[in-house]
């Protein structure tokens, strides 16, 4: 069957748009097929402190300690940074290595271990018949930018009786260290730096109401 000229300019234009369509709707796959894809940020740590002094009393009480709480953009893995006073955003090339509020419950934990201050320390998951809960809520846990850069940690702490439920005490806990730089590297050690100060405040601290 022979196709008129009309037609076949319509069939050639029909095939340019699908063509353009196609291009534009599979580009994300054609570049994951080319290694053009993004790869993830760095990931940092947080570390437990250590070096606690020794005590000549054995240790007592049984403490759970909760999930932090946190709102974003700290109730993520972002490492979040204020440029000016109203303003906060997070760092491209870094993050943490794990969920912020979950990762502050375990390294509280893991401090607690290694103050040997308590007779035994956990997450609500472990089943330990605890005295006492630990309730964290993270206020501010960042790269602050006007007069630094400095990392400051604020962290709200409740001691809470398990059973009762009521709060035996409560407190909260802030420090700034100053910072060598905005960039991951810098930000996270900074960060590091300033929590290790507050967990081990709410150690010591908690140790002694329980």
């Amino acid at each position: 069957m022979r196709v008129s000229g009309c037609n076949s300019l319509a069939v050639r234009l029909t095939f340019v748009v699908a063509l353009a369509l196609c291009v534009g709707g599979c580009g994300g796959g054609l570049g994951g097929l080319l290694g053009g894809s993004k790869p993830p940020p760095p990931t940092f740590d947080l570390l437990p402190p250590r070096g606690f002094a020794h005590l000549p009393r054995p240790p007592r009480g049984q403490l759970v300690v909760a999930e932090a709480t946190a709102l974003p953009p700290f109730d993520s893995e972002k490492i979040v940074v204020r440029p000016d006073d109203s303003q906060l955003t997070a760092l491209e090339d870094a993050q943490w290595n794990d969920h912020l509020p979950r990762l502050v419950q375990t390294r509280i934990i893991q401090t607690f271990e290694n103050a040997n201050r308590l007779r035994a320390v956990g997450r609500p998951s472990d089943r330990l018949t605890a005295d006492y809960q630990l309730l964290l809520d993270i206020r501010a846990f960042q790269i602050v930018i006007p007069g630094g850069p400095a990392a400051v940690v604020e962290i709200s702490a409740k001691i809470v009786g398990d059973r009762s439920g009521r709060i035996a005490a409560a407190r909260v806990f802030r420090t700034s260290v100053p910072a060598a730089g905005a960039d991951g590297p810098n930000a996270a050690a900074a960060l590091n730096d300033a929590f290790a100060h507050v967990a081990t405040d709410i150690v010591l601290w908690t140790a002694r109401i329980i």
